[in-house]
């Protein structure tokens, strides 16, 4: 073989070579095309098969929504009804309101003149003195004039002794007892019942005044008003509530009180489904924290709405609009207060599953509060507290634990039978603290500085003197 056979049978087998690393490299090329291919197809592959369980969850998050503020409500107005003490509760101030006071002072002054002409008691009293004839009869005219400022002056005592009445201590404690035993007789009215101390009467809801009335008489003849002695047992009433729906009220009060109890749960059930059945459950916590708090929102407007036709719909003559508002805000301020704590409660939720996505501020907010976590471990090392065995035993479990708090959390947040916006703020404070504290015990020890040792002092030959 020549030495120019020699020479080519390597370029041969070079050739070849590179002929198989170029078909090699178009066969990866073709599966790199495919994969390309493939990936443009599984997003919308993926949607397809996704599409079903997106809507099936966001349907059933949107109900929750919906519900969530008839639930609310239903859970008001079954404790209103079904708890003696929390209605009390809810009543009690009515009776240190001045503007109920002055209210009622007004309405028990107007019976007790209903049953005492003044007016015509003292003027049969000057038309006597008159026809006697003992007194001349410019004098006699100058008491018919006195008419009017002594009937003014009666019923101003009047009203005065029934105003201490009605601001005395003994009047708050009897407006609790009365209270507390008509407590029955508010669900007898609800439900449609006109007997007992709260009536029904058509279009209006009124309390039975007859046992306080009675009070005010026997504090006028102890102050010298003898006249009061002809008030006989008058079965007066405050009106608490007028409204042509007050037939709508009453049927919508039965169904609630049906639904009070388990829609709650039904709520929680629902939202909770939704939430796992969306494949992006971090997206649909967020959706289902805002439309909680929307809901709750929507609610308090229409409890505005419902405040200025119920103000409308009461007669000043019957009730002044300053009463007539303590009333309402009165009878509704635990409502309010349960809209604002589930309303906080959405936006907990969603805040805490923005916090924990992937999103660029969510991150940052992670890496701030992880430094922070590390600097105070690192100032708890500089004081001489070390932590090693801690921080072994909590890194790895730190995920358990922020768990197990959150769960903890949560279980707080449904456990108290009426939910306020205090405890759901401390709630969520305390388990923030709680997440910290485990991040701070989590950070990894910090390397001890070495020790420094004290170098030894050299001695100085002394100069031979």
């Amino acid at each position: 073989m020549t030495e120019q056979d020699h020479n080519r049978i390597p370029a041969e087998e070079e050739r070849a070579e590179l002929e198989r690393l170029r078909a090699q490299v178009a066969e990866l090329r073709d599966q790199v095309s495919r994969v390309d291919d493939d990936d443009a197809v599984q997003p919308a592959a993926r949607r397809r098969r996704t599409w079903p369980r997106t809507t099936v969850g966001y349907v059933l998050i949107a109900l929750a929504a919906l519900l969530a503020p008839l639930a609310v409500v239903a859970v008001w107005a079954r404790s209103q009804v079904t708890d003696t003490d929390r209605y009390v509760q809810t009543v009690a101030p009515l009776a240190s309101d001045p503007a109920v006071q002055s209210a009622i002072t007004t309405n028990i002054t107007n019976v007790v003149f209903q049953y005492l002409d003044v007016r015509g008691l003292t003027q049969q009293a000057v038309d006597a003195i008159a026809s006697s004839g003992r007194l001349p009869p410019a004098v006699t005219d100058r008491l018919n004039g006195l008419v009017g400022p002594i009937t003014d002056g009666v019923r101003n005592f009047t009203q005065s002794q029934v105003s201490n009445v009605v601001q005395s201590e003994a009047f708050a404690d009897a407006w609790v007892a009365a209270n507390r035993t008509a407590h029955d007789s508010l669900v007898a009215a609800l439900t449609g019942d006109t007997s007992g101390p709260v009536q029904v009467q058509g279009d209006t809801v009124s309390i039975q005044l007859a046992t306080l009335i009675t009070t005010v008489k026997q504090q006028l003849v102890s102050q010298g008003f003898s006249l009061a002695e002809r008030i006989p047992a008058v079965n007066a009433q405050f009106t608490i509530f007028q409204s042509a729906d007050l037939p709508k009220v009453q049927r919508g009060y039965k169904l609630l009180d049906n639904l009070g109890y388990w829609m709650p749960f039904i709520v929680l059930g629902l939202g909770a489904i939704g939430i796992y059945v969306v494949p992006h459950h971090r997206r649909a916590t967020i959706v289902a924290g805002l439309a909680l708090a929307g809901g709750m929102l929507l609610v308090a407007i229409l409890l505005a709405l419902a405040r200025h036709r119920y103000l409308n719909a009461v007669p000043p003559a019957q009730l002044p609009p300053d009463a007539a508002a303590v009333l309402f805000d009165t009878i509704i301020r635990f409502l309010r207060e349960a809209l604002r704590a589930i309303a906080l409660v959405g936006v907990v939720l969603a805040a805490g599953a923005f916090l924990t996505g992937p999103s660029v501020t969510a991150t940052a907010v992670r890496r701030m509060c992880t430094r922070a976590a590390a600097a105070i471990r690192v100032g708890l090392s500089r004081l001489g507290l070390h932590m090693p065995a801690v921080s072994n035993w909590v890194a790895p479990r730190a995920g358990t634990i922020r768990a197990v708090a959150v769960a903890i959390g949560v279980v707080l947040l449904i456990v108290p039978a009426y939910l306020t916006p205090a405890t759901v703020g401390w709630t969520v404070l305390g388990l923030l603290v709680v997440l910290f504290v485990v991040a701070v015990l989590a950070a990894p020890e910090p390397p001890r500085r070495p020790a420094t040792t004290a170098m030894p002092a050299t001695e100085v030959p002394m100069a031979a003197g």
